[in-house]
């Protein structure tokens, strides 16, 4: 079967299948959720997030590692430092990426826990201090394009970030993510999708 013929799998992103997956329990997508991850820890390149995200992490190649081979976690997307993207999960599937976590959900006016449940969460490879390349940034603005109008629900004002969903824990995708930067890049797409 043709990629572009699976529904919810990225045509433009290279498939590695990961077991931390499972159905949603409604059909819902309506979260965008923004993560950042660098395997060891300040360190690109490298299979190591394949790794973990396929529960294949060798617990003796780094003492990061020991800390963190037992997780089951994945996320839908994971795109790359020279922005190749990668799919791990299918977005009509729930990815296991949020965590304990809570949203306030603006169109309904509550808050939301359970984010797994209607969010697709993407990676970008960095941290806290590196800022991200161009590359990455379009990269991002494609797949939130194509994410925005395969799920209608899902509007720029209903992406945010891990840090804001789980503050005591996360901070990712940092300081160093541009969001000025990436809704203007979204914007300019989107109007040029409207052929504005």
């Amino acid at each position: 079967m043709n990629k572009e013929s699976v529904p919810g799998q990225w045509h433009k992103a290279y498939q590695i299948a990961s077991p931390n997956q499972d159905a949603r329990p409604q059909n819902e997508v309506s979260l965008l959720l923004l993560h950042a991850i660098s395997l060891p820890p300040g360190q690109f390149s490298g299979d190591a997030i394949e790794a973990l995200f396929t529960n294949r992490l060798d617990p003796s190649a780094h003492p990061f590692f020991a800390d963190i081979c037992h997780l089951k976690v994945s996320a839908h997307l994971l795109i790359r430092r020279d922005g190749q993207c990668i799919q791990f999960v299918n977005t009509e599937q729930r990815a296991w990426h949020a965590g304990r976590s809570c949203w306030w959900d603006p169109g309904m006016g509550i808050w939301r826990s359970a984010l797994n449940d209607f969010s697709v969460g993407i990676e970008l490879e960095g941290d806290d201090q590196t800022p991200f390349t161009k590359a990455q940034y379009a990269a991002l603005v494609e797949a939130t394009c194509w994410l925005m109008a395969r799920y209608p629900a899902l509007t720029a004002n209903r992406i945010t970030s891990h840090a804001k969903v789980a503050p005591l824990r996360k901070t990712d995708p940092g300081p160093a993510f541009d969001w000025a930067y990436f809704r203007q890049r979204l914007f300019a797409a989107h109007a040029v999708a409207a052929g504005g």
